[in-house]
C-alpha cells in the first residue's frame, strides 16, 4: 500500500516560522545569562566535572573568537532560519560580484532592534548567501561582551560572529588567501535607540574607524542596506534631550549596550509582545569601493573615503527605495 503524506498546512507553517522567531529572540534576549546561571550551577551539582572540563576548554580557547571564530555549517545550515526567514520574509540582493580573491569590509546599515536582516543573511545560508557570492565566507561583528558568557559564546561563533575589536577585524581582513567577508553594523548599539518604523536615521556621521580599517588593510569597502530592518518593532518614544534617552544612555556607557525599549506582538496574539512583526526585510549589498592600503592613513584621507562611501550609501538607497515602498520624499539622514 502506498502511503502519500500530506503538505504542511499554512497554519502549521506560520506556527513553526513565529516558533523559530521567538527562539532566536529569546536567544538574543536571555540565553546568555541563563548560560552564565547553569555554567555556574553544574558546580554545585553531581555534574560538576562537565563544568570543571569546560572552565579548562574555555581557558584554552579563550582567543579563538578574536582568530575567525568556528563557524559549523550544520548551524549554518539549520532548518530553524530557513523558518526565520519565510517569517518576515528576510532576502539578500546582490548588486555586484565579488572576487573570491580578495577580503571586504562591509557596512550594514541600519541596526535595527536585534538586527535580523544581519544575523539571518550572514550568520546562516537561510537567504542563500553561499549561492549569491560563490567562494566568499562571511563574518559579522558582534559586540565582545557575549563573547565572556560561557557556552554562548560557542552559540554565536558557530554561525560566524566574531567580536567587535580591530584585533579580530584585522585577522579576517589580512588572511592572505582572500575571500572573506567582514561585516560591521557600523551605528552599533547606540543606533538601536532610533530604530522604529519610517525612520532612516543612520549614526555615521562621526563613524569613521571602519574607513581607517579599510584603509590600513587596503580592503574595499561595501555600503549594504536593509530595507525594513526598523520596520519590525516599534519603540517607546525616547527623543534627544529626554529623561529616558538620558538613562539609555548613562547604562550604555556602564554596560556597553543599549536597552531600547522595544515591542511588538505575541506568539499567541497580536496586540502587544516581544515577537517581530510578519515585515519584509530586505539587505541589498551594494558594489566594492575600491581602496588603496596605507598604514597610517591621514585625517583627510580618511575623511575623502568616508565622503565616498556615504555618497555610495545615499546612492545605493535611492537606487533602491522605490521597490521597498520607501516614500519618495524620504531620504538617509546621518548624525
Amino acid at each position: 500500500m502506498k502511503i502519500e503524506f500530506a503538505p504542511r498546512s499554512v497554519p502549521l507553517q506560520r506556527r513553526l516560522q513565529t516558533a523559530a522567531v521567538a527562539q532566536w529572540v529569546c536567544s538574543f534576549l536571555g540565553l546568555a545569562q541563563c548560560s552564565t546561571a547553569v555554567f555556574i550551577a553544574l558546580f554545585f551539582t553531581r555534574f560538576w566535572l562537565v563544568g570543571a572540563l569546560y572552565a579548562v576548554w574555555w581557558f584554552i580557547d579563550l582567543e579563538k573568537p578574536s582568530k575567525g571564530g568556528r563557524r559549523i555549517q550544520v548551524f549554518r545550515n539549520c532548518a530553524v532560519w530557513r523558518y526565520m526567514r519565510d517569517y518576515f520574509p528576510i532576502t539578500l540582493v546582490k548588486t555586484a560580484e565579488l572576487d573570491p580573491q580578495q577580503n571586504y569590509l562591509v557596512g550594514f546599515h541600519p541596526h535595527g532592534v536585534l538586527a535580523a536582516g544581519a544575523f539571518i543573511n550572514f550568520c546562516t545560508e537561510a537567504s542563500g548567501f553561499s549561492t549569491l557570492f560563490p567562494g566568499i565566507t562571511p563574518h559579522l561583528m558582534m559586540l565582545s561582551l557575549w563573547f565572556r558568557f560561557p557556552f554562548f559564546r560557542d552559540y554565536v561563533m558557530s554561525g560566524g560572529l566574531i567580536p567587535s575589536d580591530k584585533e579580530s577585524a584585522s585577522y579576517v581582513l589580512q588572511k592572505p588567501e582572500g575571500g572573506n567577508l567582514l561585516a560591521i553594523i557600523v551605528g552599533g548599539a547606540q543606533e538601536a535607540l532610533d530604530a522604529r518604523p519610517g525612520s532612516f536615521t543612520l549614526l555615521l556621521k562621526n563613524r569613521k574607524g571602519f574607513v581607517r580599517l579599510a584603509i590600513q588593510n587596503g580592503t574595499p569597502l561595501i555600503p549594504a542596506f536593509s530595507f525594513g530592518e526598523n520596520d519590525v518593532f516599534d519603540q517607546v518614544k525616547n527623543p534627544q534631550g529626554s529623561w529616558l534617552r538620558r538613562i539609555q544612555h548613562c547604562l550604555q556607557q556602564i554596560m556597553g549596550i543599549s536597552l531600547p525599549l522595544f515591542h511588538a506582538r505575541g506568539i499567541f496574539q497580536y496586540s502587544f509582545g516581544v515577537i517581530p512583526y510578519r515585515r519584509p526585510i530586505c539587505t541589498v549589498v551594494g558594489k566594492p569601493i575600491p581602496v588603496q592600503k596605507k598604514h597610517r592613513p591621514s585625517e583627510e584621507e580618511v575623511d575623502q573615503l568616508h565622503e565616498k562611501y556615504l555618497k555610495e550609501l545615499s546612492e545605493l538607497f535611492e537606487k533602491h527605495k522605490a521597490k521597498y515602498n520607501v516614500p519618495e520624499d524620504s531620504h538617509l539622514e546621518f548624525i
